[in-house]
């Protein structure tokens, strides 16, 4: 696994805790890196801050292509890839937009069902088709 691979499995794991706890993922991001000593890379830190940063709006987004889902129906985890996915997708500039998703679909793969992969990939591909449309 890539060291990239490990801040966004890091990241999603932080904004899964804050979003089932009902806490900012930045707070537990800090909580861990002063109060613990865990090593968090720099690419985990910019992802959770993008993410808490422009969650009102990536949900927005995500709202607008994700057909026949509320996003508080989503499971947890699937949400939060979404929200992980979109964020890198149109906020990544360094990143290309087919390694967003395929890297988004790899933890739903790991990490949710083969359908939520499906649908993830699906949504995000919509997303990027209308990327350049967006007001970001």
């Amino acid at each position: 696994m890539s060291t990239r691979s490990k801040a966004r499995k890091a990241a999603l794991d932080l904004l899964y805790e804050g979003d089932i706890r009902s806490r900012s993922a930045a707070e537990l991001l800090n909580t861990r890196k002063n109060e613990l000593e865990y090593l968090i890379r720099e690419y985990t830190e910019f992802l959770v801050a993008g993410v808490v940063e422009k969650r009102e709006r990536l949900d927005e987004i995500i709202s607008m292509r994700a057909k026949d889902w509320d996003l508080d129906r989503m499971p947890v985890v699937d949400r939060n890839i979404l929200r992980l996915g979109t964020f890198e997708l149109l906020w990544g500039n360094d990143l290309p937009e087919g390694v967003a998703i395929s890297e988004a679909v790899e933890l739903a793969k790991t990490l949710s069902t083969e359908d939520s992969a499906t649908y993830i990939n699906g949504v995000l591909a919509a997303i990027s088709e209308i990327k350049a449309s967006l007001s970001l």
